[in-house]
C-alpha cells in the first residue's frame, strides 16, 4: 500500500469516527441528562444524580399505560398485518389476474398518501363500529397503512425465489396452503423480519392516529412524552421516558440483526 493510500484510509477512519461521535451525542446527552434531577425532588437536589427519573416511569400510571398501549399497538399490528399480507403479497407475485398490476400500484398509492387526509373517514367510521378510544382502533387503523408497505416487501422477496420451486413442490404433492406455511416462510424469513421491523417504527411513533382517535384510552408513549412538557417540564423525566422508548425498538434490532442484515439486500438473495 503506498504511502498516499495509507493517508487516504486514515482519513476515511477518522471522518468515519468523527461521524459516529456526532451521530451519538444526541443519545449520550438524552442518557446523561435522564440521570440528573432537573426539578427539586424529595432529598435529590436539582443537579445531583438521581434514578427518581427512572422511577418515575412506573410509579406514574399515565406513563405506565402508554408504554402498555405502545407494546400492545406493535403486537396488534405484527399478528395482523404480516399473516394478511403474505398471501396477498404471493398472490401478486405468482398469480396474474385483471388488474394485478393496477391494485398493486393502488396499495402503495395509498400508503404515500398522508394520514392526517384520513384522519376524518377513519374516524367516522370506527365511530360507526364502535372502536374510538380503544387499543384496538388504534391499532387496526396503523394496520391500514403498515399492509401495504408490508405487500411491497414481501412481494419483492417472494418474486426472488425461483417459480420452478413452487412447480417442484405442487409436483410433489404439496398443496399450495401447505408450501406457503412449510416451504416459503422459510425461505423469506429476512423479509418478515423486515414487515416486522417497519410495522414497529411506523406503529411506535405514530401521533396523528392517536391524537384523533383517543381522548383517554389508548394513549402511545409518543403523546405522554409530548403531554410532560408544559410550564414547568422536568426535562430528566422527559429524557428518561425518552431513553426507555428506545429500549424495545433496540432489543428488536437486537434479536433480529440476522434476518435484518440479509432483509435489506432484497434483490442479491
Amino acid at each position: 500500500m503506498t504511502r498516499s493510500a495509507k493517508y487516504l484510509l486514515v482519513i476515511k477512519t477518522l471522518a468515519l469516527w468523527a461521524f459516529l461521535l456526532f451521530a451519538c451525542l444526541p443519545l449520550v446527552q438524552m442518557t446523561l441528562i435522564s440521570f440528573v434531577a432537573t426539578l427539586p425532588h424529595p432529598g435529590v437536589a436539582v443537579g445531583r444524580p438521581t434514578l427518581n427519573n427512572y422511577a418515575g416511569i412506573w410509579t406514574d400510571p399515565s406513563l405506565r399505560s402508554a408504554f402498555l398501549n405502545s407494546v400492545a399497538y406493535v403486537l396488534i399490528n405484527i399478528c395482523i398485518t404480516v399473516p394478511v399480507a403474505i398471501p396477498a403479497a404471493y398472490a401478486f407475485s405468482r398469480l396474474s389476474f385483471l388488474g394485478d398490476k393496477h391494485l398493486f400500484f393502488a396499495f402503495i398509492a395509498f400508503r404515500i398518501t398522508p394520514p392526517v387526509v384520513l384522519t376524518l373517514p377513519v374516524f367516522q367510521l370506527f365511530s360507526a363500529l364502535g372502536i374510538v378510544n380503544s387499543v384496538f382502533g388504534i391499532a387496526l387503523a396503523h394496520c391500514l397503512f403498515n399492509l401495504p408497505i408490508a405487500i411491497w416487501i414481501l412481494q419483492g422477496f417472494i418474486s426472488a425465489i425461483p417459480k420452478e420451486m413452487d412447480e417442484t413442490a405442487f409436483l410433489d404433492g404439496h398443496s399450495r396452503l401447505h408450501f406457503i406455511w412449510k416451504i416459503l416462510l422459510p425461505q423469506i424469513a429476512p423479509g418478515i423480519a423486515v414487515t416486522a421491523f417497519f410495522c414497529f417504527m411506523f406503529s411506535w411513533v405514530e401521533v396523528v392516529f392517536a391524537r384523533i382517535l383517543t381522548t383517554t384510552n389508548g394513549k402511545p408513549i409518543s403523546m405522554a412524552i409530548n403531554a410532560l412538557f408544559g410550564f414547568q417540564t422536568d426535562i430528566g423525566l422527559v429524557m428518561a421516558v425518552t431513553a426507555t422508548s428506545t429500549l424495545p425498538g433496540a432489543v428488536l434490532l437486537f434479536a433480529m440483526r440476522n434476518h435484518l442484515s440479509r432483509g435489506f439486500k432484497v434483490g442479491r438473495l
